[in-house]
């Protein structure tokens, strides 16, 4: 019994609309987040069975694939991937800082699970295309090094896709810095 999570990401809300509907028909998951995000794509993620995700995903994309912009299944997501996605992330002693961008809102979610599973880092915040014309980041902390080992690891999961923008690590952020992202 293993849970997973999937997302699509369409160029335009009536067809990612129609293919979330083609998801949720075709096998037994349930629908965590569906909507419009910036400039008007529309996103569904889903969660359920791992085989469930994969079959619901796929034929979406096979489906609507003329619109299709990113895609992923992901089984056993990291644990810290939800609170990140819905800002309510508690870190306790914040250390260096990872800024990841994408191009995409679903590449994000995959670089932030490959950073979180590299090293021992805190996710932060997953800003998934929400005012950024698309494009989505993450922050994480930790120490230098795991940040770095993280960061690395989550610019190669999305490299080949040709999503990953740009990243930077801070090794001793402002406090008056930190009070603008925790």
């Amino acid at each position: 019994m293993s849970k997973a999570i999937g997302m699509l990401e369409y160029m335009t809300v009536s067809t990612g609309m129609e293919a979330t509907d083609c998801m949720l028909k075709t096998a037994e998951v349930e629908l965590i987040d569906a909507q419009t995000v910036c400039p008007g794509k529309y996103i569904a993620l889903i969660t359920g069975e791992l085989s469930a995700v994969k079959a619901a995903i796929d034929a979406s994309k096979g489906k609507y694939e003329e619109k299709l912009i990113d895609t992923f299944v992901l089984g056993n997501p990291h644990d810290g991937i939800f609170p990140a996605i819905y800002g309510t992330a508690k870190v306790e002693d914040p250390s260096a800082l990872g800024v990841l961008e994408t191009y995409s809102a679903a590449s994000i979610i995959v670089a932030a699970d490959a950073a979180a599973k590299t090293a021992n880092v805190d996710l932060i915040e997953l800003r998934i295309a929400r005012g950024m014309c698309g494009k989505s980041y993450m922050t994480l902390t930790g120490e230098v090094a795991a940040v770095t080992a993280a960061i690395e690891n989550a610019k190669n999961s999305v490299g080949d896709k040709g999503m990953f923008l740009d990243s930077s690590i801070i090794a001793r952020p402002s406090e008056k810095l930190w009070k603008t992202i925790l």
